[in-house]
């Protein structure tokens, strides 16, 4: 295999390889095994996932995203962010683009290093899941944001043992086979959340998740702990902006903002896969 050029990116703190994949270098069936080698941290370049951006036949580009475990899923919000950008600066599509994804035609804005991403409306909602309580959890409840989540209010965000819990979630026989993604949030101030993510597919807790800020922005609107727009402070330091209108237990026009960047642009050597 020849050396594969890519992008290292991230968006609020989550990183990924981004490929231009249109010419088909990279056979879908070859995908799973090099996203899961290369995204091995230390060994390879490390990352939460890959994207590969493809042709589509009706939109500006499509993508096929695979998390770090080689599973192809439907959604990644700072994905989103982090392709978008991609496509622009290489000339793929303008500053205001739609692509194709698993989850539907998502479209975006790029504006320099932000970039805000128009998301799938979100489905699924339940309120009060039935699972047992843990000490220090509020609330328990699930949305689908592009992809499942459950969000947990918890008492004390910092020292909470977000790995530990959120694999038992993740894993827990409510949300088979597929499983689910798992947030833990905290209400800081007017309209402004803490969140800490534990992200399927990853299988650990990542430094942001952008459909998990969603999620948990959402939720706390439900609750009526929080209004749009909503400002999420991730695991990394960083804030995402969650733009949304609220019709009852319904939302519409779920935009996800927040700050992109490129680390490096390279070339993959076959020795590191």
């Amino acid at each position: 295999m020849e050396p594969i050029e890519f992008w290292k990116m991230n968006g609020s703190g989550n990183d990924f390889i981004l490929i231009d994949n249109r010419n088909g270098q990279i056979k879908d069936e070859e995908m799973g095994r090099l996203v899961e080698r290369a995204c091995r941290r230390r060994e390879s370049v490390g990352a939460d996932g890959v994207i590969f951006v493809i042709e589509s036949e009706k939109y500006d580009f499509g993508w096929k995203y695979l998390n770090a475990d080689g599973g192809e899923v439907e959604m990644c919000g700072n994905g989103a962010r982090c392709v978008s950008r991609f496509a622009f600066l290489k000339g793929i599509a303008g500053s205001e683009m739609t692509f194709e994804t698993l989850a539907g035609p998502i479209s975006s804005e790029v504006n320099g290093r932000i970039v805000k991403v128009l998301m799938p409306k979100p489905s699924g909602l339940l309120k009060d899941v039935d699972i047992t309580f843990r000490k220090g959890w509020k609330i328990v409840d699930f949305i689908n944001t592009g992809v499942p989540h459950v969000v947990i209010d918890v008492d004390d965000l910092s020292n909470h043992p977000v790995k530990e819990q959120g694999r038992e979630i993740r894993y827990h026989n409510r949300f088979s086979p597929e499983g689910t993604n798992a947030d833990f949030m905290k209400v800081t101030g007017p309209d402004q959340l803490e969140i800490r993510t534990y992200e399927r597919g990853v299988e650990d807790e990542t430094l942001a998740c952008g459909t998990g800020a969603i999620a948990c922005a959402l939720v706390a609107s439900l609750r009526g702990l929080a209004t749009s727009p909503v400002k999420v402070r991730t695991r990394g330091g960083e804030e995402l902006i969650i733009h949304f209108v609220c019709k009852g237990d319904s939302f519409d026009q779920v935009w996800l903002e927040g700050n992109t960047a490129i680390v490096y642009q390279a070339k993959l050597n076959p020795e590191a896969l």
